[in-house]
Parts: C-alpha cells; structure tokens; sequence
C-alpha cells in the first residue's frame, strides 16, 4: 500500500503542476546519462522489459513507466479467462517488478507528444518527462472493419480488459430486456476471434463465427486442418460461416444492433457482435515524432531492436522487424530481453518471430509451429488423419526427412511440447512416432538438447531448466516457473517442463512429484479421495479448496470424471457440463467431416427384430451409414449435429439407450452365444453379457472400459483382452482382470475361478470401483493393474479379503451408481434448456450444413474426405498416415 500511494502521489504532483521542471530536470538525483529509461505502454511487453532490466541493472538506473490504462499490467493472453470468473486481480502481472524503488508507474496517462531534440515526452495531462533513453511499447489496437454501423449498440472489439468488461455488461442487460439468450456473432475466425466465440457462448449466447476465409485460423492452418478445427468448433455449438464477408450492420430504431448483411446478399439475425479482424500497431507517436516507420505500419527495428533514432528502442507489437508486425507475446518478450540486454552493454540480437500457436479454448485441440505451411523448398509432408476421432496432424521435414522444420496439431495437440522445441534440429526416430496416439509407435525418448527452446515465450531452453534442478533446488513446475519463466505465459510448454523436472529429479534420485497438473499439487488419487471425504460438488469449489488458478485441459476433464463418480449428476448439468470432453459436449463422437456417430445400447449384443427395424429405419430416414462392430453393436455414422435430438427421440421412444460411445466410461460387454445355442456352452454368457452391461452402464472412470464373457474355454468372445473377462467353466465363472485390446494388446490375469453369479458380479463390482478411486488421469487398467502394489495377489487381497478395509465403501460406491443410473440421452431430451445445444444454425436449426457433401460406399451414404485426393497414404490401424512430397 506504501508503494500505491507513492506512485499516486507522484502522479498526482505531476498532473498539478503541468508546467513544473520535467521530471529528470533540476533534480539532485538525475542521474548519468543513459540511466533513465522512459517506457511509453504498460503492457505484457513492457512489464517483461521492467522485469528484466532492474534484474540486472545498478542503483543508478530509473525508470518511468507510463500506461494509457489505468491499471496495473495484465495478463492479455488470458482475458478470456474473465468470463469464467476470473477477476482482473487475477490476471495482473508480478506486482512486486514496479514496487520497486528505482521505478515510477504513471497510468491513466497517455502520451500525446515525443520530442527527440529535447529527449522528453508529454502527456495528455501536460506532463513533461525527460529521458536518457526511450522505449516504445504501445502494442497494437483492434482493427476495425470498414462496414456500414460499425459504431451501433452491441458493437465490439475484443482487446483490453475494459472491452471484456463492457461486452460482458452489456450482454446481461441485453439479455435481460429482451428475456431471452443473445444471439452473438463473432467478425474474424482466428486465434482470438475463436477464444472470444467461446467467451461468448460461457455467457449463454448463439454464437456464430463469420470468417472471411475459405478456413478457420488460415494465418496458422492449411485446409484439411481448418477443415478439422472448424468441426471441433462446431461440436461445441458454435456455428461457423466461412468465405463470408460482413458489409453493412442493420439498426433497430435505437440504435441497437439487430443483423448482419454480407456480400453474397444474406442476411443474419444477431444481437451483439464482436469484431476480431486482427490488430494495428499502434505507430502515431513515432509517426509525429519523424521515426521511420514502415509503410503498413509499425516502427521500424533493427536486430537489436533500435529505431532509426539511436536513443529510442521499440519492442512488442509496435515494432516491425523485417517488414512484419506481430500479435504474439513470445516475440515480444523475446525483444524486451534484447533491448535490455543491449541498454545494458551486452551483446544481443532479436533472432526473428516465433509464429507458433496453441488455441486456448477448453475441448478444442489446436496447435501451429514452425514451418507450418511446408515453404521450405523440398520439404516434405507427413500427415496423419483419425477417420474416426477426427483428428489432423502433420509434420513438416526437410527433403531428408531428417529436419523438423515445423507442424499442425489439431484434435491432439499433446506432442506439442515435445515437437516445437525440435524445430530446426533432428527429429530423432520415425515421424509416426509424434503422429500416432498414445500407445502406437513408441516416440523417442532422448532428452532434449540444452539449447533446444522450451519455452518460447520466455526464451527459456531445456538447459535452463535443469540449471534449476540442479543447481536452483527446483522441484517442480510451479518452482521453475517461478526461477525461470518457463510455461509462465501461455502454458503451452507445461508438459514438456514437468518431463524435464521429472527426468532430472529421477537422475538425482530424488522423488518425482505425482502431481495431476500445476493446479493441484496432488495425484488423481489423492483428489478422488479429497472430493470423497470434503463433499464438494462443482469444479469452481474443489480448486478454491484444494488446488490453485483456473484449471486446464488436464485438471478440469480429470475432475468431471471424479465429479460424475462421486456426485453423479447429469453430464451436461450446471457448471460441471463445462468441464467435459469435447465429444461429452453434445454425447456422441465427432467424426473427421463434421457429422456424429449415433451408437446405442445393445446390452450382451442381443437385439429383438423390432430392434433392427427401428435402427434400419432411422438409418434410412437420416441417411446414415450402419456399421456392426466388433464390439457388437450397431453404429450409425453421418448425423448433423441438429439432428442428433431427432434420432435420439426415435430411438428412446423403442426402448434404445444412449450407448456411451463418447465416454470415458463401460462401452461393451462382448458375449458369444453361449449355452443359448452352442453345443459346447456350459453357462448362459449372452444373460450374464446383459446383465453385466446394464449394471455398467453409464460408469464413468479414468478411461474407456470393455468387458467380455464367454460360455466355455473356446472363448469366443475374446474375453482375455478386455478390462474384465469372463470365461464360463463347468464349476462358475473365472475372472480375469487388466487386458486392453488397442496399440498395446495384454492378456488379463485370472483373479479368481468357479465364482457364482453373486460372487462375480461382487468381484467386479470392487474391481472396477477400486480402479476408479485410485486410477491415474487417462490410464487404462493395464497399467493401473500393473501398478498395484503386491500384483493379483494384493487385488485378491483388497477384492476377496477386505485387507484395505474399503470393500464397504466399494460396494456402497457401486450402490449409489446403480441407484443414481439414468439414461442421459433421454433425460436431456425431457429438457428444452440442454436441448438448446444441437442448434447448427439459430435462425434455422433444422438447415442441413451445406459443407456437407456425401458419396455412396459399398452402397451406403459415407462423407467426402480430403483423404482421397491424397498423394499416397498407408493405412494404419484403422486409420491414415500420408506422405507427400
């Protein structure tokens, strides 16, 4: 508080007397020359170059940083972040950089006037202030369209915290006058344009994104993964309009925005629309001042970040080097240090932009680095395309294959980290590695080189960071964030810096943290049994409690699965339905052209006549295509997402329920015909198949869970690589338990033999609850069995002889499932709030997308994919990995 009051009142004496000495002038401590540093912005950008200058500076230096806004610097990258109850106190950047002594804070105040000749700048208030040496870090502003009504009510940009803060405002009262949800559009398709898209809809508002372009975020994704974002996009309820360009806004008679016309002549209704059109640097102050600027814009820099006035740096996005401006934060940074170092007396140079990206936007996977667009003459494609989790990734080599020169993630973007510091070096093994899921070819596993770059927005190298192990004592992310930067800004690199700690640590040999994310210094385990025992019902308490920040991708859909265990309410049900998975969103799997699959329940694989009729039917009636799987069920691939409703109602109505496809939860119980009608059956393995189904269904836990059953020791049912197996024998069932089928194919291992259908089902019933409560996030029971201490005899031990005394809670735990059990597709269709979500279109829901185009296959409707016009492709497992050149 000292501090707050000594800036005030600094600024309050400079803004009363206008025409007293500038501040540097007269004073019995200015300084020697080069020693005062005036920083014209008060950004991201220029709070780094404060940081990094006073860390290295004497005594002598002084600094005076002026910001337009009146607030203390903040974190831009993470403004969305305040539509999910982030305050703006959260956001503010290290208080403690400008509390100290050798710096002034001015905000509020803007810069009007440079002199050069007399080295001073003034202010809007009249305030003269001398300087040494001038920074300029005025950043950009959001650009405006040209159209007609731009300046109508419910009109906005999206770029500082007081635009989040009107948009917000300004959505509530709309709301509430008009008594129904806005419909919202966002004008601009990229990075930011999406994040603000996703704003809107966390404020109950039909969002549209209009894009200019022929694809969603095209300054960083070729076609095919535009094509790809824009259906994970649209999963989340969000409708995309590309090559449409926005030319006039229509009024209502008060001014209030009330639609939109574009080029092509169409017209769209909305109520508030946000325009994300890109930024312009913000030049005008060295424009008047005679610096060289460059004719589209931004001050010109050299490498070490001077303008064409020896005196005078620019950083952020105000600075043009080599003919480009950009909106990033990494580059910027990058420049802070440089010209830091360079006021200093050290050797530095500003090595050009690092253009890579990584979308922030809950459920929705999307990365760009390097070389994106394969510019490199002879470089060489590698893409890999999952038919059916709809999922792009392509990595870009040199013409030896040997080079990693950059790559698009898109759907996965979980090798992000581990590809972007490689960029420009070895990739080190076979590029499917980095391409296939988790469990496919195994990924090289050699450290990173010193000098590769973890953390790009904060410089920060793989070299850096075990410095901090070894010689800082840093164990762990939130200690390394804290000594170096790294994964400080935009958390992209999190992942790669917590391997790093943890191979360090394990070399030292000391502990490895289990931590599941920085948010919560505790492993899955431990967070079950911390939500279990407080009784704590929302994301938004347990974090408060237990953990720390906002939650990422990795904490939040870890505690949706803990959340619907232990509370057990709908998927799509208050603030935890924000919490889910992208295909939980609207329950079913998002295929690679943007349609759905419809899966239902067909318990044991034992289906009535009536029950093919009516899925042949809505398979006729919707055109889908119908596959049998090999999980003996009956898919249906090819629904609009409006659609999905309208089957489903169809469905429910002939006693169908949802087949949980899209979860992390029990999807089937294989069974062969058994005793029924085999002659070598010895036990009824279809009744036992159904009823285990129907007591499973709709469990959710840490992974994807299969059991099989069959009616002799022919097993064909392959029960022996599922989660569970069941293997009838003339004296009850044998039990086997952790086989996963999949890239990593185990045999389960026989628990228990000759159990009666009571003791199985108890078995099982303690298997799998065991497995939920101490699972790690996302692993199967594989590994999770391969874990345990004391192996099958210690399973045996918990299952059969109660020796952790929790079977109790175990069989309670499966009691309140069974009880709480409800059929989600059918509860959502009972309510008009969730149906609200399978709107593709908001002036007319039941529009069919015209994206859509579809061929016949083998006689059936099957989408057009860019696949076929591939070069050449080798099918994987089910799904592709091309190679072009």
């Amino acid at each position: 508080m000292a501090h707050r009051d000594r800036v005030n009142s600094r600024k309050h004496d400079a803004d009363a007397d206008a025409t007293s000495p500038a501040y540097g002038d007269g004073m019995n401590e200015t300084p020697a020359l080069g020693t005062h540093v005036v920083i014209v912005g008060a950004g991201m950008v220029a709070h780094r170059f404060v940081e990094s200058l006073l860390s290295r500076a004497g005594d002598e230096w002084r600094i005076t940083l002026i910001g337009e806004e009146g607030r203390h610097p903040y974190d831009r990258v993470g403004l969305t972040g305040f539509f999910a109850g982030v305050s703006p106190e959260d956001l503010e950047l290290e208080r403690a950089v400008l509390d100290d002594e050798r710096v002034r804070f001015l905000r509020g105040e803007a810069v009007t006037r440079i002199d050069r000749a007399a080295r001073r700048v003034t202010t809007r208030s009249g305030t003269s202030v001398a300087y040494d040496r001038l920074v300029l870090a005025t950043g950009s502003y959001a650009a405006r369209l040209s159209v007609d009504g731009f300046g109508l009510e419910g009109c906005f940009v999206y770029r500082t915290l007081d635009d989040v803060e009107k948009l917000e405002q300004f959505v509530e009262r709309r709301s509430a006058e008009l008594g129904r949800p806005l419909v919202g559009t966002v004008i601009g398709g990229g990075l930011l344009g999406l994040e603000a898209a996703g704003a809107l809809q966390g404020l109950d508002v039909d969002c549209t994104v209009v894009q200019s372009s022929d694809r969603l975020m095209s300054a960083q994704l070729d076609l095919p993964a535009g094509n790809a974002l824009r259906r994970l996009i649209e999963s989340r309820g969000i409708t995309v309009k590309t090559e449409a360009v926005t030319t006039r806004l229509d009024p209502d008679r008060s001014g209030q925005v009330t639609g939109l016309e574009f080029r092509d002549g169409t017209y769209a209704r909305t109520d508030v629309v946000v325009f994300t059109v890109g930024v312009r640097p913000r030049d005008e102050l060295a424009r008047g001042a005679g610096l060289d600027v460059h004719p589209r814009g931004g001050v010109l820099i050299d490498a070490g970040c001077q303008t064409s006035d020896p005196r005078v740096l620019a950083i952020g996005e105000v600075a043009n080097f080599d003919g480009m401006c950009v909106g990033l934060v990494a580059p910027g940074y990058a420049m802070a240090e440089v010209a830091a170092t360079r006021l200093l007396g050290g050797e530095a140079s500003f090595p050009g932009y690092d253009l890579s990206t990584k979308l922030k936007l809950s459920g929705v996977d999307v990365a760009s680095f390097g070389d994106a667009f394969a510019e490199t003459p002879g470089a060489l494609d590698v893409t890999y395309a999952d038919p059916v989790a709809g999922v792009y990734k392509k990595l870009v080599l040199s013409d030896d294959a040997k080079t990693l020169l950059g790559g698009i993630l898109v759907g996965d973007a979980s090798a992000y980290g581990s590809l972007r510091p490689l960029v420009g070096g070895a990739l080190g093994g076979d590029p499917a590695a980095y391409l296939m899921p988790e469990g496919g070819v195994a990924a090289p596993t050699g450290d990173l080189p010193d000098e590769a770059l973890v953390c790009s927005c904060n410089s920060v190298t793989a070299g850096a960071i075990r410095h901090a192990v070894h010689e800082e004592g840093c164990t762990d992310v939130a200690a390394i964030k804290s000594c170096t930067k790294a994964g400080a800004a935009c958390g992209s690199c999190v992942m790669m810096v917590k391997k790093i700690v943890g191979t360090e640590l394990a070399k030292s040999g000391a502990a490895l943290s289990n931590a599941i994310c920085e948010h919560f210094d505790m492993s899955r385990r431990q967070l079950f049994d911390a939500v279990r025992v407080s009784g704590l019902t929302t994301f938004s308490a347990v974090i408060e409690r237990f953990g720390t920040g906002r939650g990422c991708d990795i904490c939040k859909p870890a505690l949706a699965s803990i959340l619907s265990t232990l509370v057990r309410g709908h998927v799509l049900e208050g603030e935890n339905a924000t919490l889910q998975d992208t295909n939980d969103h609207v329950m079913a799997n998002l295929q690679k052209d943007g349609s759905y699959s419809v899966v239902p329940r067909i318990p044991g694989g034992e289906i009535t006549p009536e029950g093919l009729l009516v899925i042949g039917q809505v398979a006729k009636d919707f055109g889908l295509y119908t596959k049998i799987t090999g999980g003996q069920r009956i898919d249906m691939f090819g629904a609009r997402l409006e659609q999905l409703p309208e089957i489903w109602k169809q469905l429910v109505d002939a006693g169908f329920e949802s087949g949980h496809a899209y979860g992390k939860s029990l999807r089937t119980v294989k069974s062969c015909v058994g005793s029924t009608w085999c002659r070598y059956g010895v036990q009824d393995s279809v009744g036992m198949a159904v009823q285990l189904e129907l007591r499973y269904r709709g469990l959710r836990s840490p992974h994807k869970i299969k059991l099989g059953v069959s009616g002799c020791a022919r097993e064909c049912a392959e029960a022996r690589g599922k989660d569970v197996g069941v293997i009838a024998t003339e004296a009850g069932w044998n039990m086997y338990v952790g086989g996963n089928g999949g890239f990593t194919p185990r045999h389960a291992v026989l628990l228990a033999e000759g159990l009666s259908d009571d003791e199985l089902l108890t078995a099982i019933d303690r298997f799998l609850m065991y497995y939920i409560f101490t699972a790690d996030r996302l692993q199967r029971t594989a590994p999770w069995f391969e874990d345990l201490d004391g192996g099958i005899e210690g399973l045996r031990d918990v299952i059969f002889e109660d020796g952790l005394g929790i079977c109790a809670d175990l069989d309670a735990a499966m009691a309140a499932h069974l009880d709480s059990y409800e059929d989600e597709w059918k509860a959502t269709l009972e309510d008009p709030e969730k149906l609200r979500r399978f709107a593709s279109f908001v002036n007319a829901p039941s529009t069919p997308d015209p994206s859509l185009a579809y061929t016949a296959e083998r006689g059936q409707p099957r989408p057009a994919t860019e696949d076929e016009r591939a070069d050449s492709r080798v099918l994987i497992a089910g799904t592709t990995l091309e190679v072009r050149r």
